[in-house]
Order: C-alpha cells, then structure tokens, then sequence
C-alpha cells in the first residue's frame, strides 16, 4: 500500500508519513483465540471438530496446552485441525498465561471453564492482567468448584455443571460461560454478549452447524 513501516519483530516500530496509499489485497490471519475456543468446544463436550481456515502454528502453545490435559489435536495440514476428547477423558493440568508465544491471556477463561470438566484439581495462574478471574463467580453459579486467591484460581474437577442465568464480564468472561453452557444441564442464559460479538463472528451460528 505504500506505507513506510519499520521495525517488525522488534520492539520498536517506525511509521513515516506518506502523502497517500495505494490499493492492495491481503488476507487476514486467521484469529488464534477463537481457535482455540472451538478446540475447547470440541473437548469439553467430548466431540470432534474439523476447524478449516485456521492457523496452527500461530496456536502452538495453546495446542501444547490442551495436548498436556488429554485433548486429541491433529494438524491435518496447514489451515485445518481436527480435535477430539481423547478416550481417557480430560485431566488437570497447571496453568500460567504469559506474553506471546506463552499461552495467552485470552484463552485463560476457557481453559478454566475446560478445567472444570477434567479429573483432578488445576492450578491457573493469570500473570497478564488483574481482576481478569471475574467469569469464576459465574461459572461457581453454575456447580464449578473455583477458589481465587490473588493471581491464583484451583479448579477442583469434574464438576456437575447446572443450567443458570448468568453475566458475562468481558470478551473472554463470555465465551468461556458459552462452553460451560454447551455441558450444563438445562437452560443457560447469559446476559450481556455484546461482549462476545467483539470477537466472534456469528458464534452461535458457527456452534449450531456443528450439530451432527
């Protein structure tokens, strides 16, 4: 396009003015958050997902992640991943978010929400943000044995989850009361998913044409 960049892999970028840009075609690369959404959709409800136009390599610790508590995740090539519950079920499994490459921020409430289906008790440790465990409350609503002290939060697993009305948070804090939801017993009904309209594109829709 013609802009004056500098900098990339650095921590410093560099941007020079110019008087105008031209056109140009790009493709955007795949989200590694909602991919890894879908991975814990597919493991928390003991299914199996085929998840097209997706970028592995950007997910490889998240993959690695969810490898270590009993997820099936194999690359069936560069764009598509195929995941499964593996036959031993989920496993708990110690956790810490970290900056880029580590495991991210972003899927943290996920991973809990997976963690309240595992056998065992996991420890999360969120290192990124503050007051980021406010969805626990939310899910503790719904049967989820959590305890949060500072950056810390046990999850003691399985828990029999219940249907219930609840508030998500944020961004994360909704997606991860989604999943809950998907193996709760009876109705769930979750307030505020403006939140989750930030960063998923049509979810509900994405989850329903994944019924077989």
């Amino acid at each position: 396009m013609g802009a004056r960049v500098r900098g990339a892999g650095t921590d410093t970028i560099q941007i020079r003015g110019v008087e105008a840009l031209g056109a140009a075609e790009h493709t955007i690369i795949p989200d590694r958050i909602e991919t890894g959404t879908f991975i814990v959709a597919a493991a928390i409800t003991k299914g199996e997902l085929e998840i097209r136009d997706c970028n592995p390599e950007h997910c490889n610790r998240i993959i690695a992640a969810l490898r270590e508590v009993g997820v099936e995740i194999e690359e069936i090539n560069q764009r598509t991943l195929q995941v499964r519950c593996g036959a031993r079920g989920l496993k708990a499994g110690d956790l810490s978010t970290a900056a880029y490459p580590g495991f991210p921020t972003d899927m943290q409430a996920q991973y809990m929400a997976l963690m309240t289906q595992a056998i065992g008790r996991s420890v999360i440790t969120e290192t990124i943000f503050e007051n980021r465990f406010m969805h626990a409350s939310e899910l503790q609503r719904m049967g989820a044995r959590i305890q949060i002290s500072h950056d810390q939060a046990t999850v003691a697993g399985p828990s029999k989850l219940i249907g219930a009305r609840v508030q998500a948070s944020d961004l994360r804090a909704s997606a991860s009361l989604v999943l809950a939801g998907l193996v709760a017993d009876g109705e769930t009904v979750i307030d505020r998913v403006y939140h989750i309209d930030r960063g998923y594109e049509k979810i509900e829709i994405k989850l329903k044409r994944s019924r077989r």
